[in-house]
Parts: C-alpha cells; sequence; structure tokens
C-alpha cells in the first residue's frame, strides 16, 4: 500500500494572519492588497461573499470597499513568513517528514501513522494549528500528492467533508474527480485542457480513465504521471530536501516613477544586495546576472522603454558587492533619459554549489570577502535588513513599494507586540 500523504492548506491564509492579531477584523470584510496596493490578492469569506473577486484592483471597487465597509491592508509578508514558520511548528507532531510546497501550504508524509485513524489524527493536527496560530485549515488525504491536492480542494469547497477530505476510499476519490474540472488539476495547463476537452475529457475522472500511452503520446511523461497518480499510483514523494534552484531573482514595483539613473542605481543596489544575501542563505553561487527595468505597460499613451542587459560573472559569485558592480553596470548600459520606469528586478541564472564552482587562475583569497560577507548577514539579521548598506544603496529609497495600510510586524518586532492592558 502506498504511504498515506496529507495536504494541509490554511484558508484565506494572509486574512488569517491579520486577524491573528487584530481580533477587529474577525467576522468582518478583509481584503489584503498586492505589492504597491494594487489588486486583491488575499480575501475574507466575508469579501468574497459581497463579490469581491481575486486580482480585483482596488481603485475599480472603492465604492464596494466604502458602501460595505471592507477592511483593506497592505500585504506584511514578514507577519506571513513567519506565522507559516508557527504553522509547520505545530504540525511537525504529526507527520514523519513534510515539504513546504508554498507559503500556506504543506505536504505531510504520514509513513508510521498508518495504523492510527487518520481522519482522526489530521483533524487533531488541525486543532492544534488551530490552538497555536488561530488559523483555520483544510486538509486532503490521499495515496498520492496528487490526490491529496484534490482533497484538499474538495474539503475547501464542499462543507460536507468538514475540511477534511479522504481520498484513499474509492467510493469517495471516484465521486470527487467526476465533479472536478480537469482544468483544475494540480499540473494540468490551459493549453493542456484545451486539448483534454478535444478529446472529450473534461472532468478528473475522465482523466483518470485516460489510457496511459495516450497520455504520454500527448503530453510526455508528466501527463502519463498525473495520469497515474489520478488512479492511486504515486510517481512523487515528499521531498524532505528542496531542490537545488536553477535561478533566482529579486524584482520590485516602485511606489514611485523613478526618472533618473541615479535613483535606479540605488534600487538595483538594494535588489543585487538582497540577491547576493539570498544566494549565500542557499549556499549558492551564480554565473550570470540580468538587470531589466521598464516603464508602465499599462499605460500605452505614456513613452515606453524597457531594458534587459545580461552580465557574465566571472569567477561565479555570491559576493553582495560584486553583484552591485555587475547590476551597475547593466544598468549604465541600458538607461535612457525620459522614461519614467516603474519596476526594474535582479535575475541570477546558472547556480551551483558554492563549494562546486570552478576557480579561476586570478582569483587570489577570498576568505577576507568571506568573512566581509558574513559579518554583513549577521548585523542584518540581527538589526534589521538593510541596517549595513552601501553607500551607492541610499538611504531615503522614495521609490520604495507602497504599502500605506501595513499591519505591524506583530510577531517579530518588540515594539509592535500587541500590549493588553490590566
Amino acid at each position: 500500500m502506498p504511504t498515506p500523504i496529507a495536504l494541509i492548506d490554511c484558508n484565506n491564509y494572509y486574512v488569517s494572519c491579520e486577524r491573528a492579531s487584530d481580533s477587529k477584523l474577525i467576522g468582518v470584510p478583509v481584503i489584503v492588497l498586492s505589492n504597491n496596493d494594487g489588486c486583491a490578492v488575499a480575501r475574507s469569506a466575508e469579501a468574497k461573499a459581497l463579490g469581491i473577486k481575486m486580482g480585483d484592483p482596488v481603485h475599480l471597487i472603492r465604492d464596494k470597499i466604502e458602501r460595505h465597509g471592507i477592511r483593506v491592508l497592505s500585504s506584511n509578508y514578514t507577519l506571513y513568513g513567519d506565522m507559516q514558520r508557527r504553522v509547520v511548528a505545530s504540525i511537525e507532531d504529526y507527520a514523519r517528514d513534510f515539504e513546504i510546497y508554498s507559503i500556506d501550504e504543506t505536504f505531510i508524509d504520514l509513513a508510521g501513522f498508518e495504523d492510527r485513524d487518520l481522519v482522526a489524527h489530521v483533524r487533531a493536527m488541525r486543532d492544534q494549528v488551530l490552538r497555536w496560530t488561530t488559523i483555520p485549515t483544510c486538509v486532503g488525504l490521499g495515496p498520492t500528492k496528487t490526490l491529496a491536492k484534490l482533497g484538499n480542494a474538495a474539503a475547501k469547497k464542499n462543507p460536507l467533508f468538514d475540511s477534511v477530505a479522504d481520498l484513499r476510499d474509492e467510493a469517495v476519490r471516484a465521486w470527487v474527480l467526476d465533479r472536478f474540472a480537469v482544468g483544475d488539476v494540480w499540473g494540468v495547463g490551459g493549453a493542456t485542457a484545451a486539448k483534454l476537452a478535444a478529446l472529450g475529457i473534461h472532468t478528473a475522472g475522465q482523466l483518470r480513465d485516460m489510457p496511459i500511452k495516450q497520455a504520454r503520446a500527448m503530453g510526455s511523461v508528466v501527463l502519463e504521471r498525473l495520469v497515474a497518480e489520478l488512479r492511486g499510483v504515486p510517481s512523487g514523494v515528499v521531498e524532505t530536501i528542496e531542490p537545488q534552484r536553477k535561478g533566482m531573482a529579486v524584482t520590485r514595483s516602485f511606489g514611485t516613477p523613478v526618472s533618473d539613473i541615479a535613483t535606479l542605481m540605488g534600487a538595483v543596489t538594494q535588489y543585487a544586495m538582497r540577491a547576493g544575501e539570498k544566494l549565500r542563505g542557499h549556499g549558492l553561487v551564480a554565473a550570470r546576472l540580468t538587470v531589466f527595468f521598464h516603464t508602465n505597460r499599462f499605460k500605452p499613451d505614456a513613452p515606453q522603454y524597457s531594458a534587459s542587459r545580461m552580465v557574465a560573472l566571472h569567477p561565479m559569485t555570491n559576493d553582495s558587492f560584486e553583484l552591485v558592480a555587475a547590476a551597475r553596470r547593466g544598468v549604465e548600459h541600458g538607461w535612457r533619459d525620459g522614461y519614467a520606469i516603474t519596476k526594474a528586478g535582479i535575475m541570477l541564472d546558472d547556480l551551483i554549489a558554492a563549494e562546486l564552482r570552478p576557480r579561476t587562475l586570478f582569483e587570489g583569497d577570498t576568505v577576507k570577502r568571506v568573512r566581509l560577507m558574513e559579518a554583513l548577514d549577521s548585523v542584518n539579521s540581527r538589526f534589521g535588513r538593510f541596517s549595513a548598506v552601501p553607500a551607492t544603496q541610499g538611504f531615503q529609497r522614495d521609490w520604495k513599494m507602497r504599502a500605506d495600510m501595513k499591519s505591524p510586524a506583530w510577531t517579530t518586532r518588540i515594539e509592535d507586540v500587541p500590549r493588553v492592558r490590566a
């Protein structure tokens, strides 16, 4: 028998995190906005009931916000990341291993717990998450990751399951799959869904019954494995070791358009510093850096410009100062006067483990620079990100993202810890 797998998913995650520290948000419609306070990316059940859709631009729903008293918040990623850590800590007693799939979803390997009532087991896990974090969850159970994912969706959408759907039962599995649109199956993209529809395959149940050879002919081994997983044959396991990353990016939209190169240099310097920090955190080095920036593509009447410059890194590096120098060269080559830049970013490619990087003849002793980067990371970890920065980054940062309605850092900054009066 395959090892049972569960997927636990936090409901309305960003909103639930905000409610954990601000009880005034409970029971009222709440939405959380994307970067620069642009669109709704998280909605409470009350907001969904009022017709707020995922991705609705906030300026188009102002009347609805005012009419219904919807609470609007900027994204607070520091809070959401810390709450994720707390959620994971609360499920550790209920799993052999786990794989963090996204900030609000975690796959759980239940090997060793097969002799228990697993539905009762995961319900106890949900209760512990709720006690420790106040965040409500749904859980899907299945013999494969795909079926656990489908079970989770069923648990979330259908109150019949009371937040836990067990797709190990073949009758329950068949009932769910016959009612699940093929385009909503994990791993089925829009193009594949259109091809399947042309063959008369519209549900997950019909995809399960697709001949394996036909699946491979149409969608290669990926679709073949998906069909097998829908039949209860696992093709993947819970990955407890994160696969090595092939690329990395740090990108941001500006709260205020940038029209001079000095300001853009400050922003790109910050992104390169952050990219170096991320590389070192994963024990990686990069061979190529690409810097890009562009105007607002959604304003066709305004002058449009975009630039992208790739810089080779010799030797391969994760040194933030070397990344800054490369990024600045890219900006200098791509800059043109007369445009209002609204977004920029850094992308790093060809990543390998730092200990495996090829050495060059003239790179010299790198020990001092390694120690400098370690000291920089230590200072910024202890006193807050960007406490120590190069002067070229600047200190005003007028271009930073808008977050006018951001909640306090309730769980990570001592000054923001809620105070309870006796």
